[in-house]
């Protein structure tokens, strides 16, 4: 099945909201693996997840990512050709959605300590970090020890960033999950079986179980397309 750029905006159109929304989006192997043996989840993709990736990203008012992850697959600010801005215009988007990395240590990559783009750390990171970093990003700290991701939300409402976009890795994922913050789960699944060491796309120490209700489920050639929403009482 192939489907245009107007039924795929549709299926994964941001619900009307007033507070944060947070979507999270991942590729996975048919066991649960977050990523392909080379060690990045982008190797599990064919082109229609490529294409549903730059269309998650131009729905989004901010993409949030962690450190490791954007440390591994090489991030770097989002360019005016990786997102649609006609679709942006329309949905009164600014022009380039901030990147926005989770990091307790600071450890940012170059290419994202530039302006526009944020840090969320916690409140007792490094204070001369912090500072510089204040100095060319928005910097969101929050929480003692351990993100306070209440906070974060309350902090990126301030900015009317709603829609929000986390693309991982698997830590800051189950971290949500296990805080049940999570709304949204997009899911390429991968016509992949595979073995080693690779995480699933939520891990965490604790066991949580938050039940999802299926949006939709599409197969693309082998890949299928799923989304999948929190079920609250």
């Amino acid at each position: 099945m192939d489907l245009d750029l107007g039924a795929l905006e549709e299926m994964y159109a941001y619900p009307p909201t007033r507070e944060p929304w947070i979507r999270t989006n991942f590729v996975s192997t048919l066991d649960g693996a977050a990523y392909a043996a080379d060690g990045r989840s982008g190797s599990l993709g064919g082109p229609a997840d490529t294409r549903v990736f730059g269309l998650l990203r131009s729905l989004a008012d901010v993409i949030i990512v962690g450190a490791g992850t954007a440390r591994a697959e090489g991030y770097g600010r989002v360019r005016p050709g990786e997102v649609d801005a006609d679709l942006r215009h329309r949905h009164g988007l600014k022009p380039i959605p901030p990147i926005a990395v989770v990091s307790r240590s600071l450890n940012i990559p170059v290419a994202l300590i530039a302006p526009g783009q944020m840090v969320i750390p916690t409140e007792d990171a490094p204070q001369a970090r912090v500072e510089a970093l204040g100095e060319q990003v928005e910097v969101i700290a929050a929480g003692t020890g351990e993100i306070d991701w209440d906070e974060v939300k309350n902090r990126l409402a301030a900015h009317d960033l709603n829609r929000v976009l986390c693309e991982g890795g698997p830590t800051l994922h189950g971290q949500l999950i296990e805080r049940d913050l999570v709304d949204e789960l997009c899911l390429s699944i991968a016509p992949v079986m595979s073995t080693g060491a690779a995480p699933r796309i939520g891990h965490g120490p604790v066991a949580v179980e938050n039940r999802m209700t299926l949006g939709h489920a599409v197969q693309i050639d082998d890949l299928l397309l799923t989304r999948w929403v929190r079920k609250r009482d």
